[in-house]
């Protein structure tokens, strides 16, 4: 597991996490992680699979819609690019 030291912090910042901590019944180190946590991964980021089916789903899109998307394309693998 990484440790990290945060250098320069105020005395003021130092003082609202420590209150935050108790706020939460959480040590002043574990609220520290608690809102690394929360920044780096948030919880509502965005899904590309998620945001796709929302996009179809808007705009009426249907099971049927798609087999006939598939049936038109070609299925013949695109051949690559020559330069001369």
């Amino acid at each position: 597991m990484a440790a990290v030291t945060i250098r320069n912090l105020s005395e003021e910042a130092h003082r609202a996490l420590k209150l935050r901590a108790a706020r939460n019944n959480r040590s002043a180190e574990a609220e520290m992680r608690a809102i690394l946590e929360a920044a780096a991964r948030p919880e509502s980021r965005l899904r590309l699979g998620t945001a796709l089916a929302e996009m179809s789903r808007k705009i009426g899109l249907t099971n049927a819609d798609i087999e006939a998307l598939e049936k038109t394309r070609n299925a013949r693998p695109a051949e690559p690019m020559r330069f001369a």
